[in-house]
């Protein structure tokens, strides 16, 4: 329970309150004008500063930082964990707070060891992680648990909301949600633990329907990104990898056994020498071997023609030629066999000299060869530094290739798979949903048989809470007969938090107290009010909890039953905003 709550700011009404319900009044006197509200009273005040004492978020819009509140601190004396503990906080050092407490077995023990003076300085988060150990029994998660346990896991951030209702953040509007924001995780893994069930399965349907989005996101960036025509499909891309993958094995094995020689360009451009001279003497072997055939040729020709010949040739020359040019016979013969014989000579000579260059050549070929075939032998067997560097490059292209096919290929995978595997997913968290609410039917049925008692209590036909399984996780379904107006879903609300109380006060959980603010009963029937707080009063004596509320004195219900006194419940402060320190907080800001 809560003990007192008090501020530095000098013009605060410190509030005193005791066990059991405790109703906060806020008052029209004959000094209010019709324009004067008691909703500037500071009701919903008290809504704000139990939360932010109790580790809740102080944006730079909140009224604690606001330079009117900034630089005072707030403080709440209250039970924890058995004991008293008192909780300072302002909005000018929000990221801490200044606890007084003695530590006990739920404490975690690296919070402990911050405990060295009555009033200790501790971090919001470790004073977050304090309260949801010791209001909630939610010892931090091993280093086995899974990484979706460990970030949706409930905490007070999400738990104490419920016990704390706020009207601006929609708190009031739907009995399984504390505020609009609410993700269907958050509320279902706390709901899940408040109701004593397994609150794990509730927080892997997270994990799926973050995977789900992270699907859609591929999606959209597929079909309408720069991914559009990269992606392929699975059968394609394996093929491409597995070619991809082969030809760098191949490409690595071939590094491995290269042989770098230093020499190597020297002996290829040695080699490409070789084989220049030895197209060069080739060429001129050709030339020659086409001489010496014409030489042969000449030779062969060259013969003196026979004796019957040249007698007639010069009988007819007698006939034509005069006598005295002719020569004898002898003489031409002598001759002729001269010319002839040099000829032939000459020939020899000449076939003699192509012969032996033929066959130099052809020795030097022998030679060449002999070289060529040697440095080619080398090279094969070798390489260059600058072969190897573009293996090697080209091996590193490849991988990156690689890289990129495997990306493309898992982006592919996880398309065309995905959704199967969320769908499979989806279906056995349901399994395990209905068979935890198979195992706890005894929790589950204690809830709807609580709900329906308090439900009954204030209408004549009783509400009904359906806890059902979904492929979206567990539901929560609440109704009321002719619940339409807004008096009676609000009334939703306060019969779902007064299950919650006898639920956590029967299992020592929670913080021990609930707060109504006075928007919970807007619209709601006159007697309604009167049952819920005869109702609330009454739990709250029987289960040993505090029940807050807070109301405008005329919203009071003028009847109630004849052993109810209203008034032994209202806090001794009474607040108004008709004057400028009428209100919780003494100012106006």
């Amino acid at each position: 329970m809560i003990y007192e709550i008090s501020s530095s700011l000098p013009s605060f009404k410190k509030l005193i309150l005791k066990a059991g319900m405790n109703i906060l009044v806020a008052d029209k006197t004959a000094d209010s004008s019709d324009r004067h509200s008691r909703n500037g009273a500071g009701k919903s005040s008290l809504v704000d500063i139990v939360r932010f004492l109790l580790g809740g978020s102080a944006e730079k819009d909140s009224i604690f930082r606001g330079q009117a509140l900034a630089s005072h601190s707030f403080r709440m004396e209250f039970d924890l964990s058995g004991g008293r503990a008192e909780v300072r906080r302002s909005g000018q050092s929000a990221n801490k707070v200044f606890v007084s407490a003695t530590p006990d077995r739920c404490w975690p023990d690296s919070v402990v060891s911050q405990i060295t003076t009555v009033d200790s300085e501790i971090s919001v988060a470790d004073w977050k992680r304090v309260l949801t150990h010791c209001m909630f029994d939610m010892d931090d998660l091993d280093s086995d648990s899974s990484e979706h346990e460990d970030a949706y896991r409930p905490s007070s951030g999400s738990l104490v909301p419920y016990y704390v209702r706020r009207q601006r953040d929609g708190g009031f509007d739907s009995p399984v949600k504390h505020t609009n924001m609410q993700q269907p995780h958050d509320s279902q893994a706390a709901l899940m633990l408040l109701l004593g069930l397994d609150w794990t399965i509730a927080s892997q349907w997270k994990a799926v329907r973050d995977k789900e989005k992270n699907l859609k996101s591929l999606k959209r960036a597929v079909t309408a990104g720069a991914f559009s025509d990269l992606v392929g499909t699975t059968a394609e891309l394996r093929t491409e990898l597995a070619v991809s993958e082969q030809a760098a094995e191949s490409l690595r094995r071939s590094i491995n056994d290269f042989n770098l020689l230093p020499q190597y360009r020297e002996l290829e451009a040695e080699a490409d020498h070789v084989t220049s001279l030895i197209s060069l003497l080739t060429d001129h072997n050709l030339i020659d071997r086409q001489i010496l055939i014409e030489l042969q040729n000449s030779l062969d020709q060259e013969f003196l023609p026979s004796v019957p010949d040249l007698r007639r040739l010069y009988s007819e020359a007698g006939v034509v030629l005069a006598n005295h040019v002719l020569r004898r016979f002898e003489d031409v013969r002598a001759f002729h066999e001269s010319v002839v014989a040099n000829r032939r000579e000459h020939f020899s000579l000449e076939i003699a000299k192509v012969s032996r260059r033929l066959d130099e050549r052809d020795a030097e070929i022998a030679s060449l060869s002999a070289r060529q075939s040697q440095i080619m032998s080398i090279l094969r067997a070798s390489g260059a530094l600058d072969q190897l560097q573009r293996l090697q490059s080209e091996l590193a292209s490849i991988v990156a290739k690689i890289d990129q096919l495997r990306f493309r290929f898992e982006a592919a995978e996880r398309l065309e798979s995905g959704k199967t595997e969320l769908e499979v997913e989806r279906g056995n968290l349901l399994l395990r949903l209905q068979q935890e609410f198979r195992d706890r039917q005894s929790a589950v049925g204690h809830a709807i048989v609580v709900f329906q008692e308090v439900s009954n209590s204030l209408y004549e036909q009783a509400g009904s809470l359906k806890l059902s399984e979904s492929l979206n996780g567990p539901q929560f379904e609440l109704s009321i007969p002719n619940a339409k107006s807004k008096g009676i879903s609000n009334m939703q609300v306060f019969c779902f938090d007064m299950m919650i109380m006898r639920l956590s006060s029967e299992r020592g959980l929670g913080p021990g107290f609930l707060i109504h603010d006075s928007h919970l009963f807007d619209g709601v029937d006159e007697r309604q009010i009167a049952r819920a707080l005869v109702l609330g009063s009454r739990y709250a004596a029987e289960l040993g909890f505090q029940y807050i509320v807070t109301m405008n004195t005329d919203d009071i219900p003028t009847e109630f039953p004849e052993e109810f006194d209203v008034d032994r419940y209202l806090v001794p402060v009474t607040l108004t905003d008709a004057t400028v320190d009428g209100g919780l907080f003494g100012i106006r800001f």
